[in-house]
């Protein structure tokens, strides 16, 4: 067994006590261009670490890729990776971890599809001495700690203000997840019904359809978003949280004529979105960068299997992640500072 697998049954047990305090918003920045504070050659022990994604061909966990292998280039004694399965499913996530459990990895650095279904290979991964970390996973019982880029409940805050913008302050909304099982794509929706219904008295949700699903697929949403417009004429807008869910209710606005009159504001990608965000079919797109997650992860893995000690104030090397701090009531949960906004007049900016 690897130092790094002994070690890690060892820190299982020990409870990390802290101030519970909740993170404000910021940007972050591509990490290629970060100042990670720590040396090339990582200080490590050898270690292995894995990071799982929701899956390996969807654009947003392939720039998380690019934060996972600048990470592995930064600490070159230690043995880095990403690997998920071929499509968003928790079945064969947890095949993938399961694959790395047999392979003894060191640790594993998980961004869940249901959080639910994974706590039994996960508890299997930890009972190995395995050190398991997430992120987008808040209600994850069986991992040592999950960072989220922010408070998910003012980030859903956040897209709604910025779709409120764009409907005008009034009108019937809906909001679209990409799984209902997914706990941040609702935690962010639940934060913006919330904002609504605090800050934008003339905004109405809409009864008879509160929530829909995406899939995480785009052709999907586009579908989901033909039907509700179809079937509520007076809804004007649609509060996407899936990377999928604004672009592919963008294209029914736009098949639809809708333009103008319907509109949509969640999470994007910034050269995936140019168009419609020039054409004025999405009014903003909100995000974090997924290389900084993926760098953050393999960085709290290398912490935790290095025995150092985890608490407020953690830096983890990349903008919006050097001053993590627990979730209100959680000595578990690591909220960061990371969401950016996209529009039209900054779309070019970003360089992914």
């Amino acid at each position: 067994m690897k130092q790094g697998r002994l070690f890690g049954k060892i820190i299982g047990a020990v409870a990390v006590v802290s101030l519970a305090l909740t993170a404000c918003g910021g940007e972050t920045a591509d990490p290629g261009d970060a100042d990670t504070g720590a040396p090339a050659d990582g200080g490590g022990g050898g270690y292995t670490i894995a990071i799982v994604p929701k899956d390996s061909t969807n654009p947003w966990f392939v720039r998380m890729e690019t934060g996972v292998k600048k990470y592995a280039e930064e600490h070159s004694d230690l043995e880095v990776f990403q690997r998920g399965p071929a499509e968003t499913d928790a079945t064969q996530q947890a095949q993938v971890i399961r694959d790395l459990i047999a392979q003894q990895v060191d640790a594993i650095g998980v961004v869940p599809v249901d959080p639910g279904a994974l706590e039994p290979v996960l508890k299997e991964a930890m009972d190995a001495g395995i050190v398991v970390v997430t992120h987008e996973g808040a209600s994850q019982e069986n991992t040592m700690y999950d960072i989220e880029a922010f408070n998910n409940t003012d980030y859903g805050a956040f897209i709604m203000d910025n779709l409120a913008e764009a409907m005008g302050e009034e009108g019937v909304y809906t909001t679209m997840v990409g799984h209902v099982t997914n706990a941040s794509h609702n935690e962010w929706a639940d934060g913006g019904v919330a904002r609504a219904q605090e800050a934008y008295p003339n905004l109405t949700l809409l009864e008879e359809n509160p929530r829909v699903e995406s899939q995480d697929d785009g052709e999907t949403a586009y579908q989901r978003a033909k039907e509700l417009l179809t079937a509520y004429p007076d809804l004007k807008g649609i509060m996407g949280t899936s990377s999928f869910d604004a672009p592919g209710v963008a294209r029914a606005i736009e098949e639809l004529g809708l333009q103008g009159e319907v509109f949509t504001a969640g999470t994007g990608m910034p050269a995936d979105n140019k168009e419609i965000l020039e054409k004025g079919l999405v009014h903003a797109l909100t995000l974090w960068d997924p290389a900084d997650a993926g760098y953050a992860m393999a960085e709290l893995a290398r912490l935790i299997l290095e025995g150092e000690e985890i608490g407020n104030g953690v830096d983890l090397g990349v903008p919006g992640y050097e001053d993590m701090q627990f979730a209100e009531g959680s000595d578990k949960v690591l909220e960061g500072a990371g969401w950016i906004v996209i529009n039209a007049d900054n779309v070019d900016d970003f360089g992914f």
